[in-house]
């Protein structure tokens, strides 16, 4: 049996260019595509911290050290510039892959540099 887990994700991303008109759904800068893992016609995830919007696209490469993350085509009208958001990429796992996968985290500052990177989540603790 495969069981789908978080492959890899871009934490608190900041959306430079939203373009309705623009071939291809989601851009990424090169350097934070390799960073993560992901790759380019890649299905993701991208969930709005801003406005709350979730929705699946894929991933085009946009140009390496730019930083930019833009949101294209009909999922344009979901982000607006300036917009946080968190993209999520998820891979099939058998079991044995599963207890030694470990994703990659990757947090990202407002100008969408890299603050730092992560395999794991730290337990929620009770309030």
């Amino acid at each position: 049996m495969l069981s789908t887990f978080l492959k890899a994700k871009l934490h608190m991303g900041a959306v430079t260019q939203a373009e309705l008109w623009y071939d291809g759904s989601c851009a990424i800068d090169s350097t934070l595509l390799a960073l993560s893992g992901m790759r380019e016609f890649e299905q993701i995830d991208i969930y709005n911290v801003s406005n709350g919007e979730r929705f699946t696209t894929y991933i085009i490469a946009a140009e390496a050290d730019s930083g930019i993350i833009s949101i294209n085509g009909a999922a344009a009208r979901r982000c607006q510039v300036g917009d946080r958001i968190i993209i999520a990429s998820y891979g099939q796992f058998s079991e044995a892959e599963a207890a030694t996968h470990e994703p990659r985290l990757i947090y990202l500052n407002q100008d969408n540099s890299v603050e730092r990177t992560a395999n794991s989540i730290a337990v929620q603790l009770a309030e």
